[in-house]
């Protein structure tokens, strides 16, 4: 006779799809390299006398927060629309989501292109040590990099979803990347711009 678990199939108690386990994976990883960069930013900022203040407001960079977490919030409706099996609305908010992430970008370039022509590069600029060209090109440039990533990623995902490809759960692991690329920008804004802020 069978016991009183008799009936009962055996299974993992807990489960996280191979895909989802992926990217969780890479953004821990991720996480301790933006970590060390900003810290070490952090070391040289704080040891480096005289540290350059090049931004006369916080508009552009207010500008662009805003766009990002928006594209956030777009990310959101998208994955809601995915589950809810509302296809053209899961499509809309993520290519959304990426004009989002390409108009951040263009600002970004432009705030670069601005410096540029004001006398900073990697090595040199007319506020004070070189050491702040490289640690800001390096700091969000590769956020940047992260950010034109996810764009390609969403426009792929998203024409992939329409073909039938990717499901709603694929829109939901790639909403997980951009969400973790948003709040590292929360972490840049205040060490890199509201810090250097002229007074």
């Amino acid at each position: 006779m069978g016991g009183p678990t008799a009936g009962l199939t055996a299974g993992p108690a807990f489960s996280v799809p191979a895909k989802k386990m992926a990217m969780w994976l890479f953004i821990i990883a991720d996480t301790a390299t933006f970590a060390a960069c900003l810290v070490a930013y952090g070391f040289i900022r704080n040891a480096t006398p005289n540290w350059p203040r090049p931004f006369h407001n916080i508009t552009n960079v207010a500008l662009m927060t805003v766009i990002l977490v928006t594209s956030s919030l777009t990310m959101l409706l998208g994955i809601k629309a995915a589950k809810a099996g509302d296809k053209s609305g899961a499509l809309r908010w993520t290519f959304i989501t990426a004009a989002a992430g390409i108009i951040f970008a263009l600002l970004h370039i432009r705030e670069w292109m601005a410096l540029i022509g004001e006398g900073m590069t990697l090595f040199q600029n007319p506020w004070g040590t070189g050491l702040f060209g490289s640690a800001f090109f390096s700091i969000t440039g590769l956020h940047l990099t992260h950010v034109t990533a996810g764009v390609i990623a969403l426009i792929v995902v998203g024409i992939r979803y329409q073909r039938g490809r990717y499901k709603a759960d694929d829109l939901e692991i790639l909403g997980l990347y951009w969400h973790f690329v948003d709040i590292v920008w929360m972490f840049v804004v205040p060490l890199v711009y509201l810090l250097n802020l002229t007074h």
